[in-house]
């Protein structure tokens, strides 16, 4: 039966037809768009007008996210920002290292099993007059349980000194870069990086894999989709272990999921050839709501935590270099199998040394497997300049910025981490369009609230968190930016194909919105409201999740 539904407005992304007051729906498809006279020509159809009040526009396909954040949510949020859980209930912001201490008192007063680990999440010292926590801090929520709590990077991790007892590292003599020392030559509970962060994690609650996503935290980041407008979403940094690919699988085919995910296959702990190995055949088991036979590299950390890798003159603050957490080398080795195999790579990259790096390694790969249409995609990308950007259009790469982070860190950066001048261009969104490179914009979930919208309207104001603005020369129009959150970000995954627009033969997926963010205000598109989502055609309607 085809269904074709009213709008007071529908914005289709496509230039054919940009603006419509119909679409008709069949088999989870779009039949077309256009007037009611042109779509019953079809034939027999019914006529719905649950959004005949609303604005329709192509569901929000976010780039860079991480559905761990359904299962972090089972722990104490630690996060300076206030916070809308999946079920809708907003959380406070920890605004000193004294309150995330009592907030995980709070907690542990409440578990029953004197053995089991305490975790927490969002943890960011850099607000907190970027004191560093120790393992001291945490020593006086518990001493006798092991407890770990994630920052809100995802890059590092603080732990107790039971945790680092049991995980064998409560000594001295440690020489390791991502584990840094107290006076007393004892590790001071900051974890950077995989390396370091993985084996004591298992003792602190992060048991599965910090970037996995059980059933359970899987259908919780389902309802924060719907919540966003999200019909599309990525899983930027997933193991892929058979297990996990069965979970996946059985949780989005569920008839109640309201998502696609794609997840990417991290670059970790398997040679590249085992990588691009394990990306071809699990393209075979992709369905219409699991997309798999991604890959994604991490060349190094967060600015934030200072893990990245700069160019000189480095940081702002006079800090040591960041980490490599994937050698030249490694990625150049990546990059070279993977285009042999057709596999795509995305890459995250923060600091502009590591930009620097992925552009020879993958300039380096094209001429031993040139490939038209590859579509490599850095993520992230922060620092790049204007050359840098030259280059990736050069070698037919695409970017997706984080548009959020420079409200969120947009202030620490002009302060402490790079400085005025760099901190201007981070995130760099004009720059990437006048240079011509395929772009989109993202959240990073959990690093960031998942919310296209808000990201939208970071990318279009660039206020910071302070409300000044930072970077006037690198806004965008709010017909960019809403491109980058919809086609812009569906191109960067190969699935413009099926996704980013309203038109026919493309997935029935919309996100439908209150307000018309053509309309409003630039300031106030971060508050258009969503009532929802249509996703395959199945309506989701976000009050009655």
């Amino acid at each position: 039966m085809i269904v074709i539904y009213s709008a007071k407005k529908i914005i289709t992304m496509n230039s054919a037809i940009p603006v419509a007051s119909y679409v008709a729906v069949k088999d989870g498809k779009v039949l077309g768009t256009g007037s009611l006279e042109e779509l019953q020509k079809w034939g027999e159809f019914r006529l719905d007008t649950t959004f005949e009040d609303k604005i329709i526009m192509p569901g929000f396909v976010e780039g860079h996210a991480h559905t761990m954040e359904g299962t972090l949510w089972r722990y104490v949020y630690c996060g300076f920002f206030d916070r809308m859980d999946p079920d809708g209930n907003t959380w406070s912001g920890a605004k000193t290292i004294d309150r995330v201490v009592q907030r995980l008192k709070e907690a542990e007063s409440k578990l029953t099993d004197p053995d089991a680990p305490l975790s927490g999440w969002q943890l960011d010292p850099i607000y907190m007059d970027n004191k560093r926590v120790s393992r001291k801090d945490l020593d006086k929520v518990s001493s006798t349980r092991p407890i770990g709590v994630l920052h809100a990077s995802g890059h590092i991790m603080n732990v107790n000194s039971k945790a680092l007892e049991i995980g064998g590292l409560m000594k001295t003599g440690i020489n390791h870069p991502g584990i840094p020392l107290d006076e007393d030559g004892y590790p001071t509970g900051e974890l950077y990086g995989p390396d370091a962060m993985t084996p004591i994690g298992v003792h602190v609650g992060f048991n599965r894999s910090m970037t996995d996503s059980d059933e359970e935290g899987l259908l919780a980041f389902g309802k924060l989709c719907v919540r966003a407008g999200v019909t599309t979403v990525t899983d930027l940094a997933a193991r892929l272990t058979e297990d996990g690919v069965d979970s996946m699988l059985k949780t989005t085919n569920q008839e109640s999921y309201p998502a696609t995910v794609v997840p990417l296959k991290v670059f970790l702990g398997a040679t590249p050839k085992e990588t691009v190995d394990l990306a071809v055949s699990l393209k075979k088991k992709t369905t219409d709501r699991l997309k798999l036979g991604r890959i994604k590299a991490v060349a190094d950390g967060s600015i934030q935590g200072f893990s990245a890798r700069m160019r000189w003159p480095g940081y702002y603050n006079g800090a040591p270099n960041g980490l490599w957490y994937t050698a030249p080398e490694q990625l150049s080795e990546l990059y070279r199998l993977a285009l042999e195999a057709g596999v795509q790579v995305h890459t995250h990259t923060n600091g502009d040394e590591a930009t620097e790096m992925a552009l020879d390694m993958l300039e380096g790969a094209l001429k031993v497997n040139p490939s038209p249409d590859h579509r490599f995609t850095l993520q992230h990308c922060q620092l790049a300049d204007l050359a840098q950007f030259r280059r990736m259009k050069k070698l037919d790469m695409c970017v997706n910025l984080f548009a959020n982070h420079h409200f969120y860190w947009g202030d620490e950066h002009y302060r402490l981490t790079v400085g005025p001048d760099r901190a201007l261009r981070m995130n760099a969104c004009s720059t990437a369009l006048t240079t011509g490179v395929p772009m989109a914009i993202h959240s990073d979930a959990p690093v960031t609230p998942l919310g296209p919208l808000f990201t939208v309207w970071c990318g279009v104001n660039r206020i910071t968190a302070s409300g000044r603005v930072q970077g006037e020369a690198e806004k965008i129009t709010a017909k960019d930016a809403l491109y980058a959150i919809t086609l812009g970000a569906a191109y960067t995954l190969h699935m413009d194909n099926e996704v980013g627009s309203i038109e026919t033969g493309k997935r029935a997926d919309f996100a439908v919105l209150e307000d018309d963010p053509y309309s409003v205000a630039p300031e106030n598109l971060k508050d258009v409201k969503v009532w929802g989502t249509v996703q395959g055609g199945r309506i989701f309607d976000a009050k009655s999740l």
